[in-house]
């Protein structure tokens, strides 16, 4: 399919309740049309994976070809300059998490940016750091735990966020991590009571919500 046929058929799908609604979300709709994200994997399916229509569509800047790109791009063609830049293009939470879960997560640089982005002062590439960390916890099986052994001083360090959409992926992470196995989980949790002692209203929230769901398990 080319390009203006997808976002001509993205438009036909489009839906002005369903547009108004996303902001009530956090969700940046400044070139949204209001496609729901089911349609969008549908449709992802029809066309299989591209990765040259990928970049194509990224180009276009509508949030949904953003987000369709991530669910046809191919991992194994994804280089890091492509990470960068895309990276750089985040402006909502939800283009950040669905092309850390989709596609990002699965490429080789992964752990790579996930350090690397946690550093970021950017609200969505810092959040991007953690969301992939995260989802490498949760698509990855095979991931040894040293990898993510490493990242849980990260987590500490960067607990003082207090911006939303970064607590919430520091929070996020910790807790798939922790749920992988009994050795991660007890790491996790001593984590989280180290973060607990920091004196910041965000590592207090951050910590307090991962125990609680933690040490229930």
């Amino acid at each position: 399919m080319a390009v203006q046929e997808i976002i001509d058929l993205l438009k036909h799908k489009a839906e002005p309740a369903y547009l108004a609604g996303m902001t009530r979300y956090g969700i940046n709709t400044d070139h949204a049309l209001g496609v729901r994200l089911p349609e969008l994997r549908k449709l992802a399916k029809v066309i299989g994976k591209d990765h040259a229509l990928a970049l194509e569509l990224w180009d276009t800047q509508f949030h949904e070809a953003r987000m369709l790109a991530s669910l046809i791009d191919d991992p194994a063609l994804v280089t890091e300059q492509q990470i960068n830049s895309w990276t750089r293009d985040f402006n909502s939470w939800d283009i950040c998490d669905q092309v850390c879960g989709n596609l990002f997560d699965r490429t080789p640089f992964a752990i790579t940016k996930a350090t690397e982005f946690s550093t970021r002062e950017e609200e969505f590439v810092k959040r991007a750091g953690f969301v992939l960390m995260a989802e490498y916890a949760v698509h990855n099986k095979t991931a040894p735990d040293d990898t993510f052994i490493k990242l849980f001083p990260i987590m500490e360090r960067e607990a003082w966020d207090n911006r939303n959409f970064v607590k919430k992926a520091v929070n996020w992470a910790l807790r798939q991590i922790g749920k992988r196995n009994n050795t991660l989980k007890e790491l996790a949790i001593q984590t989280a009571n180290n973060i607990l002692r920091q004196d910041h209203k965000s590592a207090k929230w951050i910590a307090t919500n991962a125990l609680a769901e933690l040490q229930s398990r």
